[in-house]
């Protein structure tokens, strides 16, 4: 028996930061010894709700290349691919297409919740609502048997299930459904408390050096009780402290949040503290990014051959679905 396969993505609309980090790259980078990782810069997904300005999205990409890299992602041990590479994922979304219901894509629960949060996009068109199908096409091509995702993001892998189904009774146990991996999702808040977020101008990028992670800190919210020095706190609620739990101690957590309940040290030592620990962790990253820096064509070599990787078992793929839906090979012309 062969490793079990993953399939995940991320969007290139910006510098990864922190959220990215232990939201995502964190648990990628742990399974690649476990399971047969795919690991996808989805750029399509990126024209949802950015097809109006491209200009960046070059750029975007061989930047979040550079941060696969450099958080620890092995092209040995890992595929490591941009999406539109690979135009089997485009086929398999169009004959998708054919048989999902609309009222599924309109339930998804993220649909109405981003086009509220968006209202300054146009995002009445068809790539927005058919995202999910799009997400799911990524997923069943690849037979993934796990898709990584946070609570938040079950409803999409129940729907790729759902279309996996409808799928295979018209034309054949065809496409695999795959199951939820539920991974840890730490509360991470941005500099003004509200989740990290590259919309909101709040992150701490992953490229960033020692000078501006310190002083984007010293200008992070906290509890606002802690008017002054001498003023207790609460450390459950204090942004700086949910920080600290994800990338502290256990030590320097007892000391932070004895410090704050009891007005023991002040915000600013806080912080400092807190981005010893973030610098340190931080430190890693930028080194290796540095270094694939100074080499873009084994960058691009990586992710050609990845592509070339993932070809080989979309074509596979389609192969089976051409053949079930019946749609004729050119040589029957």
């Amino acid at each position: 028996m062969g490793k079990k396969r993953v399939l995940s993505g991320m969007r290139p609309t910006g510098p990864a930061h922190l959220g990215h980090l232990v939201g995502a790259f964190d648990n990628w980078v742990a399974m690649q010894d476990e399971l047969d990782c795919f690991y996808c810069i989805v750029d399509w997904h990126a024209l949802t709700t950015d097809y109006a300005n491209t200009t960046e999205l070059r750029n975007n990409i061989r930047e979040l290349a550079l941060d696969f890299l450099a958080v620890g992602l092995d092209p040995d041990r890992s595929t490591l691919f941009v999406q539109s590479h690979v135009p089997a994922h485009a086929e398999l979304h169009l004959l998708l297409s054919m048989v999902v219901p609309l009222p599924w894509l309109e339930r998804v629960p993220t649909y109405k919740e981003q086009i509220e949060q968006l209202r300054e996009k146009d995002l009445n068109t068809y790539g927005f609502l058919g995202y999910p199908l799009l997400q799911s096409a990524d997923i069943l091509i690849y037979h993934a048997d796990f898709v990584p995702v946070g609570e938040d993001q079950k409803p999409h892998v129940e729907l790729t299930r759902e279309i996996a189904r409808r799928f295979n009774n018209f034309y054949g146990a065809v496409l695999s459904e795959p199951d939820v991996r539920l991974t840890p999702t730490p509360k991470l808040p941005g500099t003004d408390g509200r989740k990290m977020s590259k919309s909101y101008g709040n992150t701490i990028d992953l490229g960033e050096d020692e000078k501006s992670i310190r002083q984007k800190l010293k200008t992070m919210v906290t509890d606002p009780a802690r008017k002054l020095r001498t003023d207790p706190g609460d450390p459950a609620l204090c942004p700086v402290f949910d920080l600290h739990k994800v990338f502290s101690t256990q030590e320097t957590r007892a000391w932070a949040a004895e410090g704050c309940r009891t007005a023991g040290i002040g915000c600013i030592e806080c912080k400092g503290t807190l981005a010893d620990h973030l610098v340190a962790r931080i430190a890693p990253i930028s080194e290796r990014r540095r270094d694939y820096e100074k080499r873009p064509k084994d960058v691009r070599d990586i992710f050609l051959e990845g592509a070339r990787r993932a070809r080989e078992v979309t074509e596979a793929t389609m192969t089976d679905v051409r053949s079930a839906v019946r749609l004729p090979p050119p040589t029957e012309l």
